[in-house]
């Protein structure tokens, strides 16, 4: 075995990631199939660990796993700027914008759940003064139906 391959446990050490992660990214083609020692070992090149760390950490992003696979290919072919970092990174940023909005309400309507003492899920959705958004839900749930 050359000094710069490795097998499936090393790289697996190096990168963070197990075995089964491993696998599963050759199956997606995310990872390249390595080549084969003579006994029948994979052999992966040293440059597979710096592979599966942006993997990991584009997920870390936000990034799905078909997204990643987007994004590599683009990153192999250059001159598609639309699919690029770049592009993909400011739709993502506004996705996480939206969640972080939406997650604020649901903090800021917990603090006041909280604050309101609401102790009781159908008591409070029938007072006037629960914070809870119940009465807006069965607007919309009653919208729902008519239309």
């Amino acid at each position: 075995m050359s000094g710069s391959a490795l097998r499936s446990g090393q790289l697996a050490d190096a990168a963070g990631v197990n075995l089964q992660t491993l696998r599963y990214y050759e199956r997606r083609g995310l990872l390249t199939a390595p080549r084969r020692s003579p006994g029948g070992h994979r052999l992966y090149p040293a440059a597979a660990v710096t592979l599966l760390r942006v993997i990991k950490t584009a997920q870390r992003l936000g990034f799905t796993l078909d997204e990643v696979a987007d994004l590599l290919d683009a990153g192999r072919h250059r001159g598609r700027s639309d699919s690029g970092l770049q592009a993909r990174a400011r739709e993502k940023l506004v996705e996480v914008e939206q969640k972080l909005a939406d997650l604020t309400v649901v903090r800021d309507t917990l603090r006041a759940a909280i604050s309101a003492g609401c102790d009781d899920l159908v008591a409070c959705a029938g007072s006037s003064c629960c914070p809870l958004p119940f009465a807006a839900l069965a607007e919309r749930n009653d919208r729902a139906d008519t239309c």
